[in-house]
């Protein structure tokens, strides 16, 4: 194993060799292990943010390490030319673990790609251009992708490749304004993770279901953080009874190994045919193993069960402490408003070596997505080190 390299040294070759895209914590991460990450000075950190909600069986863990392993020393790539017995696993491990109706999986490397693979299949289907999306929604930032992402800090980067519409999240009134005879689809978060962290009433998530249906459109979920067991439930849908005819996927479904994927609605998948959509790297071997280890782990370790446990924990805790005005979220997706703001909040949990997020739309939500295998001496630890940041202190 090569020596860690300096932090200076590690901040001057990435400052100078790629392009300035990203700002960076003032912290280079070397090596992690479950829910917690080791800089390159040797310090240990609390991970709550997982990577952007992407460490979700907790950061290497042994049995999705020992399948990327194996499959690395077999076959690291083919195409989809050829049928791929790792993606023939993934792929019935994730549809087996998909809602109810799920019947077949596209998979592609990124939650953009898996955006936009619905976008697309969406309007092929409808014969319709245009996408009925939320002003709080985010769903990546390639050009497709942004066409329906409401944020305006993200939007405004690049025009629209396809029409869209946006209406306030929860405003079904807003919805049914919005969605007419050229609506292909409605595509939302189930929960805006950067746009607030709200959960809607279940009538919200009834109405669009009826909505769509009543006019042709296909109904989207973007579940890309909220899936896979990070709400509590396998699937935030669950928690309100309703089916998306797709869903997009990635982030931690395979536990870090980029990978995205779009879950179809056997009424959809039908209507899928060869040559309607494809990408090279797409189900390659070495995430497919991820994928399938990954959904064994959840499964196994009841890390659903336990995220929705230690979300609980966390909300109950939080607001008990002086300065924390709300807390919102499903199982380990929570925004907690302090009153001091996120910036200071964040900039104080820093120096007890815990790493949080941000709301994009809210400056004084701090945003936690932290491991699913964060249990009740982590929940505690992070709840000590927030109360000891002073929430209410500017």
């Amino acid at each position: 194993m090569p020596a860690v390299t300096s932090f200076e040294r590690i901040r001057e070759d990435e400052d100078r060799f790629q392009v300035p895209t990203y700002d960076h914590l003032p912290l280079a991460v070397v090596r992690g292990e479950g829910c917690r990450v080791w800089d390159s000075e040797g310090n240990p950190w609390l991970d709550f943010y997982g990577g952007h909600a992407v460490a979700l069986t907790g950061h290497c863990h042994p049995r999705v390490v020992e399948a990327i392993r194996r499959q690395a020393g077999r076959l690291l790539f083919y195409s989809n030319a050829v049928y791929s017995d790792a993606r023939a696993r993934a792929a019935k491990a994730l549809v087996e673990a998909a809602p109810e109706g799920v019947t077949q999986a596209f998979f592609c490397n990124s939650g953009a790609e898996a955006v936009e693979a619905a976008i697309k299949t969406a309007r092929m289907i409808t014969r319709r251009p245009a996408i009925v999306a939320m002003r709080e929604g985010f769903h990546g930032r390639t050009l497709g992708a942004l066409s329906a992402t409401g944020l305006g800090k993200y939007r405004d980067y690049g025009g629209p490749v396809a029409p869209a519409a946006f209406v306030p999240f929860g405003d079904l009134a807003a919805a049914e304004a919005a969605v007419g005879d050229d609506a292909a689809a409605v595509l939302l978060e189930p929960i805006p993770s950067m746009g607030g962290v709200r959960v809607a009433d279940r009538s919200y998530y009834e109405g669009l279901r009826r909505l769509c249906d009543a006019r042709g459109a296909l109904l989207v979920f973007d579940e890309i953080q909220t899936g896979l067991g990070r709400t509590g439930r396998m699937w935030a849908g669950e928690h309100f009874g309703v089916r998306a005819d797709m869903q997009a996927l990635a982030k931690g479904i395979a536990s870090g190994v980029p990978c995205g994927a779009v879950l179809f609605q056997g009424s959809v998948a039908e209507r899928v045919k060869p040559g309607d959509h494809g990408s090279t790297f797409g189900g390659g071997p070495l995430a497919c193993a991820a994928v399938e280890a990954t959904i064994a782990v959840i499964r196994e370790e009841r890390l659903v069960e336990r995220a929705a446990a230690t979300g609980e924990a966390l909300r109950a805790g939080a607001l008990r402490i002086p300065g924390v005005e709300e807390v919102r979220g499903l199982g380990l997706l929570l925004s907690i408003s302090c009153a001091a703001g996120s910036k200071a909040v964040l900039a104080r949990l820093r120096e007890r070596r815990v790493i949080a997020s941000s709301v994009a739309s809210d400056p004084r939500a701090v945003r936690l997505l932290p491991p699913l295998v964060a249990g009740p001496a982590e929940a505690e630890e992070f709840l000590a080190a927030l109360r000891d940041a002073e929430p209410g202190r500017p």
